[in-house]
């Protein structure tokens, strides 16, 4: 059975910046894509960011420039560096494994940036 865990989250200021990171494991097949999704209080889950196996990269506008999104394809792991956090980043951040035309979430973790 394929399981997805995240790591990482935290309270930090404005400014400061967070480390995610997430595993993958229990499947036989290899990954595809891998990335992150957030949630914020009262909001729908968005889109943050993604790379695929071949290390291609994709960010939503308003992380660009400042989040990046690294991938482990032996340990089948994903990272997101989070550098200047804003507190409208705060939510429940969601990492996803693509295996065999499935997607398999994480249970989230908590980012707080306070202003």
């Amino acid at each position: 059975q394929v399981q997805v865990v995240e790591s990482g989250g935290g309270l930090v200021q404005a400014g400061g910046s967070l480390r995610l990171t997430c595993a993958a494991s229990g499947s036989r097949f290899s990954i595809n894509s891998m990335g992150w999704y957030r949630q914020a209080p009262g909001k729908q889950r968005e889109f943050v960011a993604t790379i695929t196996e071949n290390d291609r990269t994709n960010y939503v506008d308003s992380v660009k420039g400042r989040f990046t999104i690294s991938r482990d394809n032996a340990k089948n792991a994903v990272d997101l560096q989070m550098n200047s956090l804003k507190p409208e980043d705060t939510a429940v951040y969601y990492c996803y494994a693509d295996i065999r035309y499935t997607r398999y979430w994480g249970q989230g973790t908590q980012v707080t940036v306070s202003s």
